[in-house]
């Protein structure tokens, strides 16, 4: 197939280009400057820029780009940036794709378990697919965000939003952040700690993603469209994580970041992020057969921060 695919540099499409080429793809990368290497194409989502010509014979799309959420500080400037980076480059490759002669057979696009709100699961057990966005300005965020992907959908191409939870690498990511406070015994959970934490490892996703991409006939990933939650089936609390990450790294974790604390630091993103109880389950992958290697977190963990796979 012939894929293109926005955030290649990112966390999940560093990891995800390189395993496409391995299956024998040809993948081509989206960069916002003029392209340095073969492979490249140049777009501007800020000015609306993408040559329709440069993706004509394109398989499959997928849109990983978009502003960290947790890398600075809900300012309302960084708002602007967290919704614009998502939603107008979703929109504008969506409408790309929708114009070409022929189109592609899916796009796989960028979203978060964020849809929920800040409150979803809980004791009731896991919400799937089917539940309503929830409050905040997250679930606003990205129920506008996947939204975008309409033009896509009604030229009739697959489209699956890519709701995706804590990706769990040791190179980048949550883990990574927290990681250097617990080697050092000065890890703890976050506030009650009783609030729920939906992950994946990042083999995992990879794994995912390419599953979803597959669109021969008989191919179970083929049959998958719509939102898909990127996520474990078995999530926990971020007082068993706790645990678990200090069990894996044989260091104590006693510590406690009280909420206001959290609040202080971080502002907005402590109740919409850090603090969020967002209990979920995988249906749509489950229910299509995929298998998850890296299904507990404890030995999730373990595989994460050996590196094997």
């Amino acid at each position: 197939m012939r894929i293109v695919v926005t955030g290649a540099s990112g966390l999940i499409g560093s990891a995800l280009v390189p395993a496409l080429r391995d299956d024998g793809h040809e993948v081509q990368v989206l960069v916002r400057r003029p392209p340095r290497a073969p492979g490249e194409i140049s777009w501007d989502p800020v000015a609306g820029r993408l040559d329709p010509a440069a993706l004509v014979g394109v398989d499959a799309a997928i849109h990983l780009a978009g502003a960290g959420i947790g890398d600075h500080r809900w300012t309302t400037s960084y708002r602007r940036t967290l919704r614009t980076s998502r939603i107008d480059t979703t929109r504008l490759l969506a409408r790309t794709l929708a114009g070409l002669s022929p189109r592609p057979r899916v796009l796989l696009s960028g979203s978060a378990i964020g849809w929920y709100g800040t409150d979803a699961g809980g004791d009731a057990g896991p919400l799937d697919e089917s539940a309503p966005p929830g409050d905040g300005f997250l679930a606003g965020l990205v129920e506008d965000w996947e939204a975008a992907a309409q033009p896509a959908r009604d030229a009739g191409i697959r489209v699956c939003t890519l709701r995706t939870g804590v990706v769990l690498a040791a190179d980048g990511g949550a883990l990574a952040r927290q990681l250097p406070l617990f080697r050092f015994g000065l890890g703890g959970r976050l506030g009650s700690g009783r609030q729920w934490l939906s992950w994946i490892t990042l083999n995992d996703h990879v794994r995912a993603l390419r599953f979803l991409l597959d669109d021969t006939p008989d191919a179970p990933g083929a049959t998958v469209a719509g939102p898909v939650n990127l996520v474990a089936p078995e999530p926990v609390t971020n007082a068993r994580f706790t645990a678990a990450l200090a069990g894996a790294l044989h260091r104590p974790a006693f510590a406690v970041v009280p909420r206001v604390a959290l609040r202080l630091a971080l502002g907005g993103f402590a109740e919409e992020g850090v603090l969020a109880s967002q209990r979920l389950a995988p249906a749509a992958l489950t229910d299509a057969g995929f298998h998850f290697t890296q299904p507990a977190i404890d030995n999730a963990l373990r595989s994460v921060l050996t590196r094997e796979p």
